[in-house]
């Protein structure tokens, strides 16, 4: 297998513009194309710009859930055969129409143009405004067919990454890579935290954020090898970290090396010990964690 190319597409949202939104993420794709790129990552809920609603102004709720979409609205179809024109994979994020609350999506278009996967962000931030949406009900994990080959892809979103369980469910899903859109600062110790997601896994990791001033940028992706060789020096596996500007960053990862590393090396699922996780499930929360505004 060749490299597997993803281009993070670190952009500022066009907010309740949609077809701001549409046509400057055409073209952010078409110019991912035109580096290589076998798959194009938006940032988190692109189809709004990550935007919400005023709770204090009477109506805005309702104005801003009208602009939910389903898979099957334009704003999806649009790049669906951008897809299947550019013939790429396109992960593309929206405020998803949901029965009550909408979600916030990623939708995994392949270069066919067919969507793969859709999974909604679980680890919604209750404790803000983020508990307006619905969360999402699973981890998920597909195989999607590259020009370079077949690569099983699972998906984190923003806070979902800083729960070790999440990328541990798609690794033992049997996630390879691990695509993340994202809306946050991102400061050196949420980077290094996802870089752990990238080393405790062997999965390869890649997050794109909203350029400045929206958010910071510094759009990263990791690999998976740590050891090139075994009992071995360590390596840095940094792939490409962005400033914070508006570009196309572009990451470039070798699944035939992630998974050569993954048959030899001691992390992952091999010497795990399930039997004694059970505290890991109880729904209880105590002292100092707390939260009035917290579900389950």
């Amino acid at each position: 297998m060749s490299l597997i190319k993803v281009a993070l597409l670190q952009m500022i949202g066009c907010g309740a513009d949609r077809n701001a939104s549409l046509s400057k993420g055409e073209a952010f794709c078409r110019r991912a194309r035109a580096m290589g790129a076998d798959i194009a990552l938006f940032p988190e809920m692109w189809s709004v710009g990550m935007a919400f609603f005023d709770p204090n102004q009477e109506g805005d709720r309702a104005r801003w859930e009208a602009q939910a979409i389903s898979p099957d609205d334009p704003f999806i179809t649009h790049f669906r055969k951008l897809a299947r024109e550019l013939q790429m994979a396109i992960a593309v994020t929206y405020l998803e129409r949901w029965d009550g609350a909408p979600r916030n999506s990623v939708s995994l278009i392949d270069r066919h143009g067919e969507i793969i996967l859709t999974y909604a962000k679980i680890h919604t931030c209750e404790f803000d405004i983020e508990s307006a949406l619905t969360p999402g009900a699973d981890f998920s994990v597909c195989t999607l067919a590259t020009e370079q080959g077949d690569v099983k892809i699972g998906f984190m979103i923003c806070f979902d990454r800083e729960f070790p369980e999440s990328a541990r469910i798609l690794m033992l899903k049997g996630a390879e890579l691990i695509l993340t859109p994202n809306a946050c600062t991102l400061d050196h110790h949420r980077l290094i935290q996802f870089k752990t997601r990238a080393f405790e896994n062997m999965v390869g990791v890649a997050m794109t954020n909203y350029a400045a001033p929206q958010n910071n940028g510094h759009s990263v992706a990791f690999d998976a090898v740590t050891y090139p060789v075994p009992d071995g020096e360590p390596r840095d596996t940094l792939i490409i970290e962005a400033g914070e500007n508006e570009d196309v960053y572009l990451a470039s990862f070798d699944l035939d090396s992630i998974r050569a590393y993954r048959q030899r090396e001691a992390w992952g699922n091999a010497f795990r010990r399930p039997r004694l996780y059970g505290t890991l499930t109880i729904d209880e929360v105590l002292p100092p964690f707390v939260r009035s505004d917290a579900t389950r």
